[in-house]
């Protein structure tokens, strides 16, 4: 094997870096891709590490969008889970 890497032509190590950051850049677009479709971007999902307890750390204003955020993740939890209950049911 290393004499084959010896015969090579000089210059053959930029074309496999070229591949490398292909394959790179083709990884991103996927993880890109993956973090859209599952809601990764939205900048409400701070609101989920807080609680109740936190309520004198924020103002009215940022309490009152932590519910309506909370509020949202259980919907979508509980729509999540009817849909998995359905796919487990139709098997």
């Amino acid at each position: 094997m290393a004499e084959f890497f010896q015969n090579l032509p000089d210059g053959w190590t930029i074309y496999l870096w070229l591949i490398v950051a292909a394959m790179i850049l083709i990884a991103a677009g996927f993880m890109l891709r993956w973090a859209a479709k599952n809601n990764q971007f939205d900048e409400d999902i701070k609101y989920v590490v807080f609680d109740e307890t936190d309520k004198d750390k924020m103002t009215e204003e940022e309490f009152k969008k932590y519910q309506e955020v909370i509020e949202e993740q259980k919907k979508a939890r509980e729509a999540a889970l009817r849909e998995k209950a359905k796919r487990h049911a139709e098997r």
